[in-house]
């Protein structure tokens, strides 16, 4: 996630300028072919153009609303997880007393996280996985899991039998969370916790499961496609029509004024364009773009949290956090 003050508009017009350069070249054509081949019948009044332009407004209005509540959801449910995992690794501090078992917890929850992550940052076809192929973008970034694997990670926290076992299964978070709730299960059983503690203790491990469940709904189930689509095809569909409507409007200040509505029209298709731009990449908040959740960073501020805690040295990735994401 970007996160200095202001989006630099060096970076918007990288993001953007390919089309610029289409857009300048759609909205010259007709020019040309009015003023030097006389096509006149190509100019379109500008009426039926205004209303395709008012009614694509309140589409992307929608389309970015709708995005946008996917994002802050997508950030609430890890808001959601950075207090409970606080609350959990206050519970194992307070009520485990072995030092090696509380250590163990502790890594255990810290492995979930990082599996949890990992799975957010899989591949989905209706995601922009360009972004992971650009060296110049992950070089930018920093994202952990477009540059590593689960099982480069995993050993850092679990055991290796524990390793082999979550990795041979189709959902490792599920897995490491049940793992979890085994080993708080196994202390009630030697009554080295009571029954209240273990209550406060799987409470706040089906909070954890709750919170998977609803990251996984928005990882899993696209911003429907009809809605995506089709916004894109009208946004195309007013840039194509737009300057032969425009021809019109810059005649009548002057015969010259004509070629005015070449830079005009490339300003209006680039905003519609890049309105459209704007929800299209926020509409999948974990696919590690410059406008989704910055779920690697949250993860090492956890761990950064947590091992404090229990006085465990902090991993090497958590001193150098990438500058352009934060938690």
């Amino acid at each position: 996630m970007y996160i200095n003050r202001s989006y630099p508009l060096s970076l918007l017009l990288g993001w953007t300028a390919k089309f610029i350069l289409v857009f300048l070249l759609i909205d010259a054509v007709p020019v040309l072919l009015h003023r030097f081949l006389d096509y006149d019948f190509i100019r379109i009044p500008w009426l039926p153009i205004a209303l395709i332009g008012t009614a694509l407004a309140f589409y992307l209005g929608f389309k970015t609303n709708a995005s946008y509540d996917r994002l802050w959801e997508a950030r609430k449910i890890w808001g959601s997880i950075v207090n409970d995992s606080r609350s959990f690794a206050v519970l194992v501090d307070a009520y485990v007393k072995d030092t090696e078992v509380k250590r163990r917890i502790i890594r255990r929850h810290v492995a979930w996280l990082t599996a949890l992550r990992f799975q957010m940052r899989e591949r989905r076809g209706w995601e922009h996985n360009n972004l992971r192929d650009n060296a110049q973008y992950r070089n930018s970034t920093g994202v952990d899991e477009f540059d590593h694997t689960l099982s480069e990670k995993l050993p850092d926290y679990l055991s290796e039998e524990e390793v082999k076992a979550v990795l041979a299964l189709k959902n490792p978070a599920v897995h490491i969370l049940h793992n979890q709730m085994s080993e708080i299960s196994a202390l009630r059983d030697k009554e080295d916790l009571d029954g209240f503690k273990t209550m406060e203790m799987s409470g706040v491990i089906r909070n954890l499961y709750d919170h998977q469940g609803k990251s996984e709904r928005i990882k899993n189930f696209p911003f429907p496609r009809q809605y995506a689509s089709l916004n894109f095809y009208y946004v195309w569909l007013f840039i194509i029509l737009l300057p032969f409507g425009m021809i019109g409007e810059f005649e009548k200040l002057g015969e010259n004024y004509v070629w005015m509505s070449i830079p005009f029209c490339t300003i209006i298709s680039w905003v519609f364009y890049t309105m459209e731009m704007i929800g299209d990449y926020s509409e999948n908040p974990f696919e590690g773009s410059f406008n989704d959740v910055p779920i690697t960073t949250i993860c090492r501020t956890i761990e950064t949290d947590l091992f404090e805690m229990i006085q465990e040295p902090i991993g090497p990735a958590n001193a150098n956090p990438s500058k352009l994401v934060v938690f």
